[in-house]
């Protein structure tokens, strides 16, 4: 499976932070925000990932990532020059996909808990249809919506509705068959003049194709795209960290972990890395 996190957009609603440099280099206490949808690719298992951004804000990303290749990945760059919508990813990345099955990931969307890694792993071994996550919210006119019947079972869904009818929002992460790019490209702008991923979603329930699992109470997902939240979601990672004493989402630990390098590979990253307690951290794992 391959794997594309969207990173683009204006970054608005953290202005001026994002006034020049993208929303997604921003820290999230210890790391930049991209490290945490990029390692949620990992942890799924994901090697072949695709990153689209704005084009001024390439560069930095490249810079950050390089190609992937000392964390045993392929990272791939392209640009998307006007926000169209979450499905606009599988039309800019047709060729990137090659008609496989391809997940997305939103940028500033972190995902942390017991059982997270299971979750990931199954998903990304669909082959026929579509797999998303439900996660229960007190505001769900922000989201996406999920509809289950009594048994569980996904019946409908909304983009950002008036009235919801359930309160289980969708989280920016999802996984798909070899069918997305060819239903991207059915997908007309809705009325906010996006390409909305919901009726992507729609598609496959319409088919009896959409898997949907729930994140339980042990599931953290922290949406860091306000002042607030980024705030909210440094602090939730700062206090995990250092009472556990693990790092949350470092892709030199994570591709260590999942044999995605070698151990000679892992003590050059760590040779290379000029953050002391860091490169204590890290030797740590050894």
């Amino acid at each position: 499976m391959k794997g594309i996190i969207l990173a683009g957009g204006n970054g608005s609603r953290l202005s001026p932070l994002t006034t020049c440099v993208s929303k997604q280099l921003l820290p999230v206490y210890d790391k930049p925000m991209i490290y945490y949808p990029l390692s949620t690719m990992m942890l799924a298992g994901i090697r072949e990932i695709l990153l689209i951004s704005n084009p001024e804000h390439l560069g930095a990303f490249q810079k950050l990532l390089g190609n992937g290749s000392s964390w045993g990945m392929q990272i791939e760059y392209l640009p998307q020059s006007t926000p169209r919508g979450l499905a606009d990813a599988f039309l800019i990345g047709e060729d990137f996909i090659q008609n496989q099955p391809c997940s997305l990931i939103l940028g500033d969307n972190i995902f942390y808990g017991s059982g997270l890694v299971e979750k990931v792993q199954d998903a990304a071994k669909v082959v026929n249809g579509a797999f998303i996550f439900a996660y229960p919210v007190k505001d769900p006119q922000r989201f996406g919506i999920v509809e289950f019947d009594d048994k569980f079972n996904a019946i409908s869904l909304e983009e950002k509705p008036q009235h919801p009818r359930s309160n289980y929002a969708i989280p920016g992460l999802y996984f798909y068959d070899s069918q997305v790019t060819q239903f991207a490209k059915q997908v007309k702008p809705s009325k906010r003049g996006e390409i909305e991923i919901t009726d992507i979603n729609r598609m496959y329930l319409e088919q009896g194709n959409l898997h949907v699992s729930v994140f339980g109470r042990g599931m953290a997902w922290l949406d860091a795209g306000t002042p607030e939240s980024l705030l909210q979601a440094a602090n939730f990672i700062q206090a995990v960290e250092d009472r556990q004493g693990f790092l949350i989402s470092h892709p030199d630990e994570i591709a260590y972990r999942m044999k995605f390098i070698d151990e000679e590979q892992f003590k050059f990253n760590i040779q290379k890395t000029v953050n002391p307690s860091l490169k204590s951290y890290l030797l740590s794992l050894l």
